[in-house]
């Protein structure tokens, strides 16, 4: 199932995803007699979901999914923890090597934003970068957990722009207030939920920058596998339902590439991953 945030006329709900067509949580409350929360974070990970799942009817898909505006999918996250060098042509570039754990930091969640947002950059940053990334959804908390369940703590997958201000990055020696401003993590389009998804770890990602490709790759090339990823982090930290974490990119950014210029102001970012869907984002600098 693919599941959106959703904005029409001022008013935001949620609702199902199919073939361009949306079931809204109105719809579905009118068609099953669930009386669904407004929350999509209790709609997703309090049983609501699983509620409905097996009721939802092709009658129910009643509006057109471009009249709406796509929000990021979810609102407030408890975490957004990010992976560092997870891609080892990726660290290659970057003068660093893929390691054995996790490198990783946190995103505030004020920097999510949705399909067709602006990227909101203050003019004072002059090395604005994009990376494409698989994110995972944690669909159960949890704490030291081994590879062999940690799927079973899935939601699902979206696409996510770990946008980052490189000349702050450098300056700062550390990752956290070049990737903090707000808007920069665009996600989406959607959440798809990981029983569409046979193999997570063989879906081609893609960037495409004013529609020239810039990053070109497959979540195969992961150094650490997702699997092993949520059982790392478990044994750090508990992992909450609705928590977000970004996999890392692959190669193809600006930073260290001098053929490759960083983000101006009016540039279009396509990103996509393999049956996950598309963001489409402008850049637009700020006083």
């Amino acid at each position: 199932m693919k599941i959106a945030r959703l904005m029409r006329d001022g008013n935001e709900t949620y609702g199902l995803i199919r073939d361009g067509n949306v079931a809204t949580k109105d719809s579905i409350v009118n068609q099953t007699g669930v009386p669904l929360p407004f929350s999509i974070m209790d709609f997703l990970f309090e049983g609501w979901y699983d509620e409905i799942k097996t009721k939802v009817s092709t009658s129910m898909f009643q509006d057109k999914l471009e009249t709406f505006t796509l929000l990021a999918p979810l609102p407030n996250p408890s975490k957004i923890i990010c992976l560092a060098f997870n891609y080892p042509k990726h660290a290659k570039e970057q003068n660093y090597e893929s390691t054995k754990d996790p490198v990783i930091f946190i995103k505030p969640r004020t920097t999510l934003c949705g399909n067709g947002s602006a990227i909101m950059c203050p003019n004072f940053v002059k090395e604005l970068d994009y990376e494409v990334e698989l994110a995972v959804i944690i669909g159960k908390t949890c704490k030291n957990i081994d590879e062999v369940s940690a799927k079973d703590h899935v939601f699902g997958y979206m696409v996510f722009n770990d946008v980052s201000a490189r000349d702050i990055q450098m300056q700062d020696k550390q990752f956290t207030r070049g990737k903090s401003f707000d808007t920069f993590a665009p996600c989406g389009p959607w959440i798809t939920t990981a029983d569409e998804i046979t193999d997570v770890q063989n879906l081609q990602m893609t960037t495409k920058i004013n529609g020239q490709i810039r990053q070109n790759s497959s979540t195969n090339n992961m150094f650490i596998n997702i699997s092993s990823i949520l059982s790392r982090l478990s044994n750090v930290m508990t992992l909450e339902k609705g928590d977000v974490i970004a996999t890392g990119t692959p190669e193809g950014v600006a930073l260290n590439n001098p053929d490759t210029p960083f983000l101006n102001d009016g540039d279009e970012i396509d990103m996509e991953i393999e049956k996950l869907g598309k963001i489409q984002n402008t850049v637009k600098f700020i006083a």
